[in-house]
């Protein structure tokens, strides 16, 4: 069939399209693929054709290589059903939420917006352990990339086949399989406007044929460098944007803030202090910003007036503020060793084996800003500045020339807040060592003409997170700061005392190991694929059935110091000690091809699926594939799926935590939640929130649809749309307060009460509750042809999403659609994204040319636009488009050696400006879940083949 040609041509060229080839033996050629059984990802069936009912898609990797992608992360952040969640380093390089605490160097996979934990990654086919510290998604950091062949991603829900996790759908990195030669390449990946570099650098060695010798041997080693992108880098990093509704929330700065403290602290150079203008109580002093001061930006690099306006905080008018997010690191730096071998035996002509170590070591460090100090409310009053020195005298002159000196005590300390530039910047360092062994055996039972495959396979992933620079010793800084050897009142030029830089690297924690953990998987599996003997008219009916044995593993270490000294602000978690725990899991799955007609088959699906713990759970899935002409083709599946809670959400320790807003109110005797002293009954509460693990948490639960259409009008013209559903019930999250409040009736026990009925506690650990709505379209077109001797190619791929709705009960509604609203945290669901590539091949030159398009959505609010208070001249709702192009040039006409130059972001494109706050996500008027900071750069890669 015509269909069936153009399907099977476009697989075979890598593009991206709607058929995903073999996962496990190499690609057929034309002559043998008529008769060689090969294996579609998210079919465990062998088939003589790749035509498929599911929407799959393939990368090749000269694909890869063309689009000067060096890393499984870079592939995730151009993949357009890929969703836009904190799940690259950029986006988790800062202070994270509770849910990211502990991602210390993760890359996640992320499909159709549902999460890196409900995304499955499979290694050739077969899983790996999923990451050491949290023990909920693979790291894409560990997968060997430059070893890869091509990358297969099912856009589809898979637990019938795969089992847990596989909701947002499957990504599949396959490696090479056998190799015999010696080849060696490097790679360069630089930035015009410096910072953020990568390099990678691969040797290749293999020998044996495995159809003449029996066998075949091969390792790749790999090495590759990420060098740092600092915020300081980019120009468009700067969040003294207050006029576009943008501007840094801190009063922590560089040149120390004076603090007005309440008139009962006589023992400090200022108390109450009352702006002689107007008589407002003020907060936040700086000695610059008040009128006839030399100005914030006189405080050093960063500085500018806080903008009381935008915070709706007229006690901070006299304020400095600083630029703290550009002093984030925007690319963390990284360094990564991967290798991968596989030995490869044939047994008999019927029967092969082969042993396969794939190993990775990977090291990232991310750094953010150095600490805020405000010694009086973790320190004591000793710690305020004292009396002493030039700084002193120069505070309270320029508090005695606009308040009075009749306002003041001179000799008294004087309390402030301050930001520890001194101490350096606030930096984790995180080591992650990862392997996976395995051996299998593979060949066709002759008697039965069926094909088995038998594998053991044992992974890991262990991390460790160790404090660099910027912590201290709580006790010895204690001792430093109330000291005055330092000074928090210094000037642009002026430097602190050696004997200060001397008592301060002291108290240093710099090497104390934060925490670690390991993720272990072991697994033996089986799977029969062939005939039954059964010929309906379109063909025999064909069946897979299999077993699945995993024990899986975790530990986290939590705080190992043997001298368990306060460290001032570190994120020590040692409420989440897990001593190994382990589950076993137990599953069969079976798999029908039901050839009805010619022109229309039917697969059946199912997998059960029994865990330790909570018990077990049954997924089926049904799929059809409807041809009733050569150029048409319909097809679409149903299926359920599940998610299983990590050991995170089901043994963490419970941690505390002080609501500390005046804004909440007890729903018992105020429905709404909202605090107000007119309301009766509206009196404002500050509780402890209770977070943690808890062990009668059910697996996540979901339905997912698609329908699609394939359509090949003209042998140089097909395209595809697929229209896709994925509901999910029981999600698995921190109690939200929102939903506890609304639904205090059903919640009524999360608040926890004292003897005389007062609410003295909130437990927000995990439940399951409510559930998410997603819609979708995805398409894909090319249109080929020949032009003055060569050949071109178009390809159009796009991923739309129609909904994107929540709710926080199953009983209730859903919300409002999000597509198109900013989200903090999680994904950013936009309306549409897609790639625009052209190809063009004359003899031994290869062209290509890609644009990647990125939606708009509307912006977060601004706090002062929010309640109604001001708006900036210059606010926008409306976060613009981010589109760029990349071009690659490839040549293969010398002997033994190809080189292929690039160049990414063409027109030097910036990230567009976004309002949104780094108090609760990373990125500085940029957003890392959409954008590419690192701006044009130039891409080099050389192949070169020694035999």
């Amino acid at each position: 069939m015509k269909l069936n040609r153009l399907i099977q041509s476009i697989a075979l060229a890598g593009l991206g399209s709607t058929v995903v080839m073999a996962q496990d033996t190499a690609v057929p050629d034309a002559e043998d693929a008529k008769v060689e059984r090969i294996r579609v990802t998210g079919s465990n069936i062998k088939r003589t054709n790749i035509e498929g009912s599911l929407p799959l898609t393939v990368f090749s990797k000269a694909e890869i290589d063309a689009q000067g992608i060096t890393s499984a992360e870079q592939l995730l952040m151009q993949l357009n059903i890929a969703g836009n969640s904190s799940d690259n380093l950029a986006s988790n390089g800062g202070i994270v939420s509770e849910e990211q605490r502990g991602n210390n160097g993760v890359s996640g996979a992320n499909l159709r917006g549902q999460g890196a934990d409900a995304t499955l990654v499979l290694l050739n086919g077969r899983r790996v352990a999923t990451h050491g510290l949290k023990g909920r998604a693979v790291d894409l950091n560990s997968i060997p990339f430059a070893a890869l062949e091509r990358v297969e991603v099912l856009r589809d829900g898979a637990s019938a086949m795969y089992g847990t996790d596989a909701i947002g759908g499957v990504i599949n990195f396959i490696t090479k399989k056998d190799y015999t030669g010696a080849e060696a390449s490097a790679f360069t990946d630089t930035t015009e406007a410096g910072g953020g570099n990568i390099y990678r650098a691969n040797l290749l060695l293999g020998a044996g044929d495995i159809n003449q010798d029996g066998w075949n041997i091969f390792g790749t080693l790999t090495y590759k460098k990420n060098e740092t992108l600092d915020g300081n880098d980019r120009a468009f990093s700067n969040t003294f944007q207050p006029e576009r509704g943008l501007s840094p929330d801190t009063r922590g700065t560089p040149f120390a803030t004076v603090f007005n403290r309440p008139a009962s602290q006589p023992n400090l150079i200022g108390t109450g202090l009352l702006d002689p203008r107007d008589g407002l109580n003020l907060i936040a002093i700086n000695i610059l910003d008040l009128p006839g001061g030399a100005g914030c930006a006189a405080g050093g690099d960063n500085m500018g007036p806080y903008d009381e306006r935008l915070w709706s905080s007229l006690s901070s008018r006299y304020a400095c503020a600083w630029d703290y997010p550009a002093a984030a690191r925007i690319q963390q730096p990284q360094d990564s060793l991967d290798f991968i071998s596989r030995a490869s035996f044939k047994l008999s002509d019927n029967h092969s084996a082969y042993v396969e170590l794939v190993a990775s070591k990977v090291e990232v460090s991310k750094a953010f800003e150095p600490n805020q100090i405000s010694p009086g409310t973790v320190f004591g009053p000793d710690t305020w500045y004292p009396s002493t020195g030039a700084s002193y005298d120069r505070v309270y002159n320029a508090l005695a020339n606009y308040f009075g000196a009749d306002q003041l005590n001179y000799g008294e300390r004087i309390a402030y807040r301050w930001r520890c530039m001194a101490c350096g910047p606030r930096e984790i360092d995180t080591e992650t060592t990862s392997y996976r062994m395995m051996a299998a055996f593979e060949g066709i039972i002759t008697a039965f003409d069926w094909d088995y495959s038998v594998g053991l396979s044992r992974a890991s992933s262990e991390s460790d997170s160790v404090l660099g620079s910027g912590y201290h010793y709580q006790d010895a800084l204690q001792q430093v700061l109330g000291s005055g050897l330092i000074d928090p009142f210094l000037l642009p030029g002026q430097r602190q005392s050696e004997a200060g830089m001397a008592a301060l690297n002291a108290a240093s924690a710099s090497g104390v190991k934060l925490y670690g953990g390991e993720s272990i998987m072991t697994q033996i599996d089986a799977t029969l694929t062939g005939g039954l003997g059964f010929e309906l008219p379109g063909g025999e009916i064909q069946a897979a059935i299999g077993a699945d044995l995993r024990r899986e593993e975790f530990k986290f270490n939590g705080d190992e110091r043997a001298e368990m000294r306060p460290i001032f602000n570190a994120p020590f978690d040692n409420a989440n000690v897990l001593d190994k725990v382990s589950r076993d899991i137990k599953a069969v799955f079976v798999e029908l091809y039901v050839p009805l007609h010619d022109t229309l088959d039917v697969s059946l699906a199912g997998r059960y699926d029994k865990y330790d713990g909570f018990g077990s759970t049954t997924n089926p899935k049904v799929s059809f594939n409807y041809r009733p002409m050569e150029e048409l083709m319909f097809r679409g599946a149903f299926s359920t799926g599940f998610k299983v809670p990590s050991f995170n959400q089901l043994f963490n320790g419970n941690t505390e935590s002080q609501y500390t807003g005046l804004d909440l109110a007890d729903p018992a005797t105020c429905p709404s939640g909202v605090a107000s002293e007119t309301v009766p009954g509206c009196a404002s509460i500050r509780p402890v929130e209770i977070f943690g693990g808890k062990e009668d948490l059910k697996p996540e639960e979901s339905e997912q649809k698609s329908f699609g259409v394939v359509v090949a009008p003209f042998d140089n013209f097909n395209f595809s749309i697929d229209w896709w559903e994925i509901e999910r019930t029981d999600t698995i999250r921190s109690a939200p307060r929102d939903v506890l409040i609304e639904n205090y009736d059903v919640f009524q026990a999360n608040w926890i009460r004292d003897s005389s009925g007062q609410v003295i506690a909130i437990d927000r650990r995990f439940i399951n509750s409510g559930g998410t709505l997603t819609r979708g379209i995805e398409v894909d077109a090319n249109l080929t042809g020949e032009f003055a001797g060569g050949n071109w190619r178009l390809n159009l791929n796009g991923s739309y999403i129609d909904s994107f709705k929540t709710k926080g009960l199953e009983i209730l509604p859903y919300s409002d659609n999000l597509v198109g609203e900013y989200v903090r945290y999680y994904n950013l669901p936009i309306k549409w994204k897609h790639t625009l590539n052209l190809s063009y091949v004359k003899g031994d030159w290869s062209h290509n040319l890609t644009q990647v398009f990125r939606d708009g959505y509307k912006d977060e609010l601004p706090v002062s636009v929010r309640n109604g208070s001001y708006i900036p001249s210059g606010w926008n709702p409306d976060v613009t488009s981010y589109t760029t192009y990349n071009y690659s040039l490839s040549y293969s006409g010398f002997d033994n050696l190809k080189f292929t130059f690039g160049i990414k972001n063409l027109f030097d494109q910036d990230p567009p400006f976004t309002a949104h706050q780094n108090d609760f996500a990373a990125g500085a008027a940029w957003e890392p879940r959409i954008a590419d900071p690192r701006g044009r750069a130039y891409t080099l890669l050389l192949e070169y083949k020694f035999l």
